[in-house]
């Protein structure tokens, strides 16, 4: 059950309603995450706004599966099943039903294994693997990655610690 309750679009205040549009007109839709964190458009556009123009960003660097399979290995890291279950959805659009048997190209492994070790213990990557991370991605595009790492961590404990209901599967 969750800890905090959504908002209600319909009654929401002004500057909620405003935010509410402006995502909706950019394309994308209200999940319970959101509709939780719309208590403050501040927190909203911090963790939510904020981070899908990182993705953006980061998606032109590294192309969108990579993104995803890296969100989605840090999500799997930190076992937060809201944000899990989106990012299986959005890989099963794209055919991929098993994650764990995949074949992935090296930098994509690469970006996971970074993901994957970013969520586990940020103090203890390994050096051999940011060597690798170096070799492979420019110094931009490992900043950029870090910090959608950053935000995706940031959105799996705000899920747990909230006890964010995940979407309903179609």
């Amino acid at each position: 059950m969750p800890r905090i309750s959504k908002i209600d679009p319909q009654t929401a205040s002004p500057e909620v309603r405003a935010a509410i549009d402006a995502h909706l007109a950019e394309g994308y839709r209200l999940t319970n995450e959101k509709l939780t964190l719309l208590h403050n458009v501040a927190a909203f556009n911090a963790l939510e706004a904020q981070s899908y123009a990182l993705d953006r960003v980061f998606q032109g660097l590294v192309g969108k599966r990579a993104a995803d399979f890296f969100e989605y290995a840090i999500s799997l890291e930190n076992d937060c099943l809201v944000c899990s279950r989106y990012f299986a959805k959005l890989l099963r659009k794209n055919g991929i039903e098993d994650f764990e048997h995949f074949a992935f190209t090296e930098e994509e492994q690469l970006l996971i294994d970074y993901g994957r070790a970013l969520a586990r213990d940020p103090k203890h990557i390994s050096d051999a693997l940011f060597d690798q991370l170096r070799e492979t991605f420019t110094e931009e595009t490992l900043v950029v990655a870090t910090a959608m790492g950053v935000f995706m961590i940031a959105n799996n404990v705000f899920n747990d610690a909230l006890q964010i209901e995940p979407e309903k599967p179609d």
